[in-house]
């Protein structure tokens, strides 16, 4: 799967339980985790198969029930921060390093929430 700048690129879904969630996931649709310490699992779509992930559960954030987190990936994250700001989005998180890249996250001019993320070698 390549990515696309500004496409929808990953889901996060806010769990209770993450270990309960895992083993839902798996059983349900047969996904596979990448356990990242006791508060965040991503998502691959065969757990047979090294791959990308697709997604995540989180088990930090507003709780279950509230909409899944959307991120779109950018070959430039800089510009893309300027271009949610020219737009009239509001910045809810500065951009942050994490593993293998960096990200923001924005409310859209309805509220929404989502983020946009690039890799860093």
């Amino acid at each position: 799967m390549s990515e696309r700048h500004h496409a929808i690129s990953y889901i996060e879904l806010t769990v209770r339980d993450l270990a309960r969630a895992t083993v839902f996931y798996t059983a349900a649709f047969g996904w596979g985790f990448n356990r990242y310490g006791d508060a965040y699992a991503g998502i691959r779509e065969n757990p047979n198969e090294a791959q990308p992930e697709v997604g995540g559960l989180s088990a930090a954030g507003p709780g279950p029930g509230s909409s899944p987190f959307v991120l779109l990936y950018s070959e430039d994250l800089e510009a893309s921060l300027a271009a949610v700001r020219a737009a009239g989005g509001r910045i809810v998180k500065d951009p942050y390093g994490y593993p293998g890249g960096r990200r923001f996250h924005f409310h859209d001019t309805e509220g929404n929430e989502l983020g946009v993320y690039t890799h860093v070698a």
